[in-house]
């Protein structure tokens, strides 16, 4: 086995499977235990080889991990970004070939600590870290970390005490683990591993309590067509779906919720419907929607606005690189108009934003890829005793996207221990509860109301109080023990 492993062909070739693997880990599959397995085997292609070679498996991994779980940015770019079939294929496989590059990253780190006792240790630190730079360079990519997958696993009480960062490290130091076991017999490290599994049963997954009266809530999903969804015919079909759809399924709900963009119109010429859709409610509701703003200046928000006793609104502050805004623009712009790629100017708002509130709701606010950012949405967490997030999920069509887009979300809601409220224009539309858990969820790619109740929360997790830094720091000082060990037995050999 140890010669066959050595050959580089079957090296390489276990990589991509390995970062294939971690695709089944997410929803729809759910196959949360594969995640250690993908590790296990990303570690043993690390061992003893040089430093191109690392490099070289690193982006391998990260290929068949971007290659199988994001292909739905072949969907968004391909149906609904108005781009031929061989262009959208060119765009994908930059998008992949460039996110892979991000595991280059945490192979290295290993690399550098490969020669330590614990380089075991030092593995686990390297990928949380890597998955860390990765939500951050280039205003950040947060999809696909493995922690991601653990919302109902053994580890879920993990995510409260330090977020998804801390699911993450524990999984991959599970994966060395269970790789090392493999290549040194070492029966003995299966104890270590199954501490670890075992010990998050023991820990508590509620930090937050329930206080107040239940409040009613209505998620409306109009499932409207996106590529008419702007026309004049798809505007009067938006008005007519949302406004039927409420009057017959939420008129007796403390709170309605429109998904992100529900009516395809600017604010000002949409205020006159949802005013006379407030009226139509009972007098202490509030119908809040997601709309496009338009400021004095000319600048479009993409937001979402309360209406009743407490009149708010929220402009999306962490904007989608090249879909609500256009990076090194001078640079790149003439370059997307000859390939003639669609592009939004879209402005970003604070982040400081207050929540918005309605019946003892104090909801902070995510729109839709917001909600993937976990210190973002833990920094909402703060000031409010339940969270809502909008989304247009339209755009994943029928891919795995939205299933992915959902977990993540129900992460969010673990870590915070709140309730979440998630209205999107087809679905995934449900009701989370603190735990994480689906407490109601509506039928996918079909008109439909989802009526539930929630309750208010109060008191803060860990991770909701400090961040993700506690787990990072855990990550980096794990990295640090096995560069320093390998430093020192290198000083040792040369004596």
């Amino acid at each position: 086995m140890a010669s066959l492993l050595q050959r580089r062909g079957v090296s390489s070739l276990l990589a991509l499977l390995a970062g294939a693997l971690t695709t089944l880990t997410f929803a729809p599959f759910d196959l949360w235990g594969l995640g250690p397995v993908a590790l296990a085997v990303f570690y043993i292609v690390l061992q003893h080889i040089n430093m191109r070679q690392t490099l070289w498996r690193g982006w391998l991994f990260g290929v068949g991990m971007f290659g199988s779980g994001a292909s739905w940015v072949y969907v968004s770019i391909h149906d609904y970004g108005n781009t031929g079939g061989p262009l959208a294929i060119v765009l994908t496989g930059l998008f992949i070939v460039t996110m892979a590059l991000f595991v280059m990253l945490p192979a290295l780190l290993h690399r550098l600590c490969a020669a330590s006792k614990l380089d075991i240790v030092a593995f686990a630190g390297a990928w949380a870290l890597g998955e860390a730079f990765r939500s951050w360079a280039f205003t950040g990519f947060p999809w696909l970390f493995l922690g991601s997958a653990h919302v109902s696993s053994p580890l879920a009480s993990l995510a409260p005490l330090g977020g998804v960062y801390l699911v993450s490290l524990v999984v991959s130091l599970s994966g060395a683990l269970l790789a090392r076991t493999l290549i040194s017999r070492h029966w003995w490290l299966l104890a270590p591993l199954a501490v670890l599994w075992l010990i998050p049963l023991a820990l508590p997954t509620q930090w937050a309590r329930p206080v107040g009266d239940d409040v009613t809530v209505s998620l409306v999903q109009g499932d409207l067509a996106q590529l008419s969804k702007w026309t004049p015919d798809g505007q009067r079909d938006a008005v007519n779906t949302y406004f039927s759809l409420t009057r017959q399924q939420a008129l007796d709900s403390d709170l309605v919720i429109w998904p992100e963009t529900a009516l395809p119109m600017l604010e000002q010429q949409a205020m006159p419907f949802l005013q006379r859709v407030q009226s139509t409610l009972p007098a202490d509701s509030t119908l809040m929607t997601g709309i496009m703003q338009r400021d004095q200046n000319g600048m479009f928000y993409n937001s979402m606005i309360a209406l009743g006793d407490t009149p708010g609104q929220y402009r999306k502050a962490h904007l989608v690189p090249f879909g609500e805004y256009l990076p090194l623009e001078p640079l790149l712009g003439g370059l997307l108009k000859i390939f003639n790629i669609p592009m939004g100017n879209i402005g970003a708002g604070s982040h400081d934003q207050p929540p918005l509130q309605a019946h003892g709701l104090r909801l902070g606010v995510a729109i839709c890829y917001e909600i993937v950012y976990p210190d973002l949405v833990r920094q909402r967490a703060k000031n409010a005793n339940a969270l809502v997030t909008i989304s247009n999920d339209t755009w994943f069509g029928h891919s795995i996207g939205p299933l992915q887009h959902m977990q993540m979300a129900q992460l969010r809601a673990l870590e915070n221990n709140r309730y979440l409220l998630r209205a999107t224009n087809n679905g995934m539309t449900a009701i989370v509860a603190p735990d994480g858990r689906l407490q109601a969820q509506a039928p996918r790619f079909e008109p439909a109301v989802l009526n539930g109740t929630i309750r208010p929360m109060e008191g803060l997790t860990p991770f909701t109080k400090t961040g993700s830094w506690p787990a990072l720091l855990l990550a980096l000082l794990m990295l640090l023990c096995g560069g320093i060990l390998r430093t020192h037995r290198r000083d040792q050999t040369a004596h």
